[in-house]
């Protein structure tokens, strides 16, 4: 089902099946199609509970980074052997890919706690050689952040990736558009940033991810009045549908 927030949700009977390229079979189980309505109260959930995971200390963001590390690690084999099935790369290469995704995201949580990439400047009131007012400034967090897996990156550029690692670092929600290649590798992932997210303490929709095997979910996601930044890695057909989408 649809992850939104801590919800899980199927509203419509529409569903596809994971296809096996290493075993030229297909999954028993299925997943469901997001519907609009689902897109909408993701995107609802997102802005509220963004608003409030904006304004929680970068320790406890860090805190939730470190957590989804540990839980993906504690997924085992099981994840290994479910995004071998889905996508063919080997062990050896996707146990490299997970280690890269930890490492990723250790970074990012170092960075939300040292809290050095606000860029904070405060220039105050002078009254030589000319008034001048008291100035401050920083960077904030921009509000729900899309992020499109990547079909060949079943770890480091999806669920928990290095597009969704780093907005999360940096106070934003984020609603992850799951890689028809490899539904069962993000079912995995998202319940283990769940977990993390209750163990944190981290608001409900700060975090959720919705399927969809073709194009309909992830052009609303684009073009929601809500949505204000979208991260993408993958085809130049992909692409150029989002900026067209953006365009528009």
């Amino acid at each position: 089902k649809n992850f939104i927030g801590y919800t899980l949700s199927a509203q419509q009977n529409r569903t596809f099946k994971a296809q096996f390229p290493a075993t030229a079979t297909e999954s028993e189980d299925n997943f469901h199609i997001a519907s609009l309505a689902e897109v909408n109260k993701t995107m609802e959930r997102a802005t509220q509970a963004g608003k409030i995971y904006a304004q929680l200390p970068g320790a406890q963001r860090a805190a939730f980074l470190m957590a989804i590390t540990e839980e993906i690690l504690a997924l085992g084999d099981v994840l290994i052997e479910r995004a071998y099935l889905e996508s063919g790369l080997s062990h050896t290469r996707l146990l490299g890919e997970r280690q890269r995704t930890i490492k990723q995201l250790t970074q990012f949580a170092d960075l939300a706690r040292e809290g050095d990439w606000v860029n904070a400047r405060i220039d105050t009131a002078q009254t030589k050689p000319a008034p001048t007012p008291d100035l401050r400034k920083k960077f904030i967090p921009i509000g729900p952040v899309v992020v499109f897996g990547s079909s060949n990156f079943p770890f480091a550029f999806s669920v928990a990736g290095v597009d969704a690692g780093p907005a999360l670092a940096a106070g934003n929600s984020v609603i992850i558009k799951a890689h028809a290649a490899h539904p069962g590798v993000s079912d995995l992932t998202a319940q283990a940033v769940v977990k993390a997210a209750h163990r944190t303490g981290i608001p409900d929709g700060v975090f959720s991810m919705l399927y969809d095997s073709g194009f309909e979910v992830g052009a609303a996601l684009v073009q929601h009045p809500q949505t204000k930044a979208v991260g993408f890695t993958g085809s130049i057909k992909g692409g150029m549908a989002l900026y067209h989408l953006a365009q528009s």
